[in-house]
């Protein structure tokens, strides 16, 4: 035999009220029509669950074990639907993002800050990679969402332009060049460059060769290690490096930063970009996405970012 929730509901409400019709008033529902539902309860069950007398109702032995049983089912039913319900709305459940920008400092911090505490249970999962590896996994539905530099030809799908980064120089405290405020491209000519072989050390080293020509080829030092050993490399001394303002929020020892300015005399910049599948189902990303669409509205590119 099978019990509705609604009966188990309405066993408890007569077992918590000891009185049918204060139970039923509870319940906007007849006395009768609950009174007829217990019975019946009881016929198929072939038990008594209620005594009944005068003074009210009780639940026999029997009974007070059945209702431990339906105080259960009804509690994990209400807090399973709960959780879902809160899934479904995108107010839990995880959210991976790729991430290619350094989080120390600068938007991508701030926008991941501002997500926690708009949407507190959602559980951000940070995915660490070279940018055309977090489009793979993009592809692949691995990630919900990569943030990377702005490049329109590697993503076909969904795409939003977001901030722009100032380029920085990462250089030693004593370094001769630490005595100007504002660096230009033609300051590092001579400087060595030290440069991981990982992402975003390639897009540096395209952007030098764009900046200074091949003039600096030779100065240029590849390293196979991530940000935090490379930034250790200049505070002891090696050469310089080459970072977005992103990562200008972590502190190493004996490293000091720049800003670096185009010949025009403004600061060279990166775009970022976030891009996202259509076909993605994850509720946790419509969250994610109205932040950035509030904090980073795109004008340049309306025809390109539709929905999520």
């Amino acid at each position: 035999m099978a019990a509705e929730l609604r009966d188990l509901r309405w066993m408890i409400a007569a077992s918590q009220h000891r009185s049918l019709r204060q139970a039923a008033d509870a319940l906007t529902i007849r006395q009768s029509t609950l009174s007829r539902r217990l019975r019946d309860i009881e016929n198929r069950l072939g038990a008594t669950l209620f005594e009944r007398t005068h003074a009210g109702i009780r639940p026999t032995t029997i009974g007070r074990e059945f209702l431990d049983i339906a105080r259960r089912i009804v509690d994990e039913t209400d807090t399973a639907f709960v959780r879902l319900k809160a899934r479904c709305g995108g107010e839990s459940g995880p959210l991976s993002i790729g991430i290619y920008a350094a989080l120390s400092a600068g938007n991508l911090r701030a926008t991941i800050m501002e997500h926690q505490r708009r949407h507190p249970s959602v559980e951000i999962r940070a995915v660490d990679g070279a940018r055309h590896h977090l489009l793979s996994e993009l592809a692949a539905g691995v990630i919900d969402v990569a943030i990377v530099t702005a490049d329109e030809s590697l993503w076909a799908e969904r795409k939003l332009s977001l901030w722009t980064e100032r380029v920085v120089v990462a250089l030693p405290e004593d370094h001769p060049l630490c005595s100007i405020g504002i660096l230009h491209w033609a300051d590092l000519r001579t400087a060595p460059i030290l440069l991981t072989r990982r992402d975003p050390g390639p897009e540096f080293q395209h952007l030098l060769m764009v900046k200074l020509g091949h003039q600096n080829g030779g100065r240029i030092i590849d390293h196979e290690v991530a940000l935090d050993r490379l930034m250790s490399l200049v505070g002891a001394g090696l050469g310089l490096t080459l970072v977005a303002e992103g990562a200008t929020g972590a502190v190493y020892s004996g490293v000091t930063y720049r800003e670096i300015h185009d010949n025009d005399g403004r600061p060279t910049r990166l775009n970022f970009m976030a891009c996202w599948r259509h076909a993605n189902d994850n509720p946790a990303l419509g969250g994610f996405l109205a932040i950035l669409r509030e904090r980073y509205p795109d004008l340049t590119v309306a025809s390109v970012e539709t929905g999520t």
